[in-house]
């Protein structure tokens, strides 16, 4: 694959299609927040329950991340991704039916539930291979680039997803909305299956990979710089996700208009793809991985205090005008955004050896996915116990706090260069 892979200066359409293959699998992790209101008008959810359908897709990264880590090596990192993404598509396209054939919440809710954590799996196994597919396809002047392309996959799927889906489902309803994103990771799929080149050249590479996977669990387990940028990963993604994911009702329960909420949240989402490339920038102009993941997290802290603190307790106390509040959550966005480029950066300094690596960022994956899982359910049921979001910025804050105290901690692994 390298040797015809690594020619010219830019990046080739395989890795674009492993780009876009990211991309249509993060749409999945971005669909539900829009179908919130449909789903609680068709099936009567609660808030809650809705928590559990946005987190639920974490579980598989949250409970296997660090083992598709040290396995995507075994299956074939091309295989890995076209299996993902199989999953991803049939598990939307089963959950559309259900959608449509079942009205009844009782029966409908665990269908939906068990589909969304098949959508987890499927995730895991196509974004996993993607960094080293990149690698392996991209030429030396062009890997920074594709590398910061594929850094952003995350934000841009979901800010997209928060963008198209509420005019998609006012028309299609939200099964419809599950249909069309199952048909088109369907699509990346295939070209992916039509434009990446295929594994056979690295069986040899694979099998060793798969005996020696034991010794590299130990290593990477017993290492503190893992685990250090793993929790890291978690403190971010949680809040992130709650709060991203729980806009569009948080407009809704302070009554902007619906044509608006959609705009409003994507916007605020793809600040985060801006804090990407800031923060790749950044470290290729010489400023310390350390300082900058301390920066990140600051400007979160201020950004959801900002946003959610009140004056007073009550759902109507004053706090900063409507205005204020969504620039200081897209300052959150924005901000937060250094920090996953950063933590990426870091995941190749900070393992134990290169053939922990992937396994590191197995890891970072499964922490974050657990943070995720477990955020947004929690922000709903404090909203729900203050009857409003008034007191969302204390778990913002705590988990500020925590990545900061966390970068701190990396200082004494990490050599002082200029770049990470």
């Amino acid at each position: 694959m390298n040797g015809t892979a690594r020619t010219g200066g830019r990046v080739p359409l395989a890795a674009l299609a492993v780009i876009a293959a990211g991309v249509s699998a993060a749409l999945h992790i971005g669909k539900l927040p829009p179908a919130v209101p449909a789903l609680q008008s068709g099936l009567g959810l609660g808030l809650v329950e809705a928590g559990f359908l946005l987190s639920l897709v974490q579980v598989a990264g949250m409970s296997l991340g660090i083992f598709v880590g040290l396995a995507a090596d075994s299956i074939g990192l091309r295989r890995s991704m076209l299996i993902g993404l199989a999953l991803v598509s049939c598990a939307s396209l089963l959950g559309g039916f259900v959608g449509t054939s079942i009205h009844d919440k009782a029966q409908a809710l665990p269908l939906l539930l068990a589909l969304r954590a098949l959508e987890g799996f499927g995730f895991l196994l196509a974004v996993m291979p993607g960094p080293g597919l990149i690698r392996a396809m991209v030429p030396a002047s062009a890997e920074k680039a594709a590398m910061g392309l594929w850094g952003a996959y995350m934000p841009l799927g979901v800010a997209l997803a928060l963008l198209a889906g509420p005019g998609f489902i006012a028309w299609f309803d939200w099964p419809g909305w599950w249909w069309a994103l199952g048909l088109l990771s369907a699509a990346a799929g295939v070209w992916v299956l039509c434009v990446v080149p295929g594994d056979g050249l690295r069986k040899r590479a694979f099998a060793s990979a798969t005996e020696a996977w034991p010794a590299r669990l130990r290593e990477t387990a017993s290492a503190s710089g893992p685990w250090t940028l793993a929790l890291a990963f978690a403190v971010y993604s949680s809040q992130w996700m709650a709060v991203i994911g729980f806009l569009p009702a948080i407009y809704v329960d302070a009554g902007i208009p619906a044509g608006w909420t959609a705009a409003l949240t994507a916007l605020a989402a793809a600040a985060n793809i801006v804090g990407n490339v800031t923060g790749g920038r950044l470290l290729q102009h010489g400023v310390a991985p350390d300082r900058l993941l301390r920066w990140g997290f600051a400007v979160m802290a201020l950004g959801s205090v900002a946003a959610f603190a009140q004056v007073g307790a009550s759902p109507g106390a004053s706090g900063l005008p409507p205005a204020l509040r969504y620039l200081a959550v897209c300052m959150f966005s924005l901000g937060g955004g250094v920090v996953p480029a950063t933590l990426f950066l870091l995941g190749v300094r900070l393992a134990p050896g290169p053939s922990t690596v992937s396994t590191t960022i197995g890891l970072m994956q499964q922490a974050s996915s657990l943070g995720q899982f477990a955020a947004p359910p929690f922000v709903a049921w404090i909203a729900h116990r203050a009857g409003g979001w008034q007191w969302t910025w204390v778990v913002t804050l705590t988990c500020s706090l925590v990545g900061i105290a966390l970068a701190a901690r990396m200082l004494p692994a990490m050599p002082r260069r200029g770049t990470a």
